[in-house]
């Protein structure tokens, strides 16, 4: 069902939305009409399920990225309603891209971003919702950067006390990192009890606190520490 948006969609009629299980899409760029989407069955990828490559955990660990949270929010949504490799179009429209800028504005989107010295060259974006983090879409224009995105993400929901990372649709990509798809009445349970209550933390302070302890570990004494390091065991350390 297709709705007139003549305005950017409130962060209230959003957030209800995806707190119902419902997210927008258009048809192309240039649409000024959204339709709401509830898939049948949901695409999730378990906090604790994530598939860490060695190769993944290498990168990571290296720190090849600098990795940032909510640098350049615009930046991100841009890069990912751009043109695909695939030649295949996007349902990221103008409309639905400002209408995710306002709600960053108001504090209720998030994103996560990669940077080759001062170029964006992978990221992530996404609604916050309490306890749930629901993702949008994704780019990279360097190799591994959206997984590397990706891995930090999982990494600062878990230590912000986050218990469900919504990625919409399945595709082979995230079945790969441990995505796994349940039905609709699953989805909408477990977003209940995302919704009880809110994190120990938003993502920022999350990445701020983890920059904070791989400096503590750099000056303590011990081995060299960096984010990447931290991140990378957090997921050998569940593995």
């Amino acid at each position: 069902m297709h709705a007139p948006t003549s305005e950017v969609i409130p962060p209230e009629v959003l957030l209800l939305a995806y707190r119902s299980g419902v997210f927008p899409m258009a048809d192309s760029r240039e649409d000024d009409e959204v339709f709401w989407v509830e898939p049948r069955h949901r695409a999730i990828l378990p906090l604790d399920g994530f598939h860490c490559s060695r190769s993944l955990a290498k990168i990571v660990r290296r720190d090849r990225y600098r990795v940032t949270v909510d640098a350049d929010f615009g930046g991100v949504v841009e890069a990912c309603a751009g043109p695909r490799a695939d030649g295949a179009g996007t349902w990221i429209s103008h409309k639905i891209a400002a209408s995710y800028r306002n709600l960053h504005h108001h504090g209720g989107a998030h994103s996560i971003e990669c940077w080759e010295g001062e170029r964006l060259v992978g990221g992530l974006y996404g609604v916050s919702l309490h306890r749930a983090f629901c993702g949008e879409s994704m780019f990279s224009r360097a190799d591994n950067a959206s997984k590397v995105a990706l891995a930090w993400l999982v990494a600062l929901l878990r230590r912000a006390g986050y218990t469900l990372l919504d990625c919409q649709f399945m595709t082979e990509h995230l079945a790969s990192l441990g995505a796994v798809e349940i039905p609709r009445e699953e989805y909408l349970a477990r977003l209940s009890h995302a919704c009880d209550a809110a994190p120990a933390e938003g993502l920022p302070a999350a990445h701020a606190r983890l920059l904070q302890a791989a400096a503590s570990a750099s000056s303590a004494g011990g081995p060299p520490s960096s984010p990447g390091k931290l991140i990378a065991q957090s997921f050998t350390q569940t593995s």
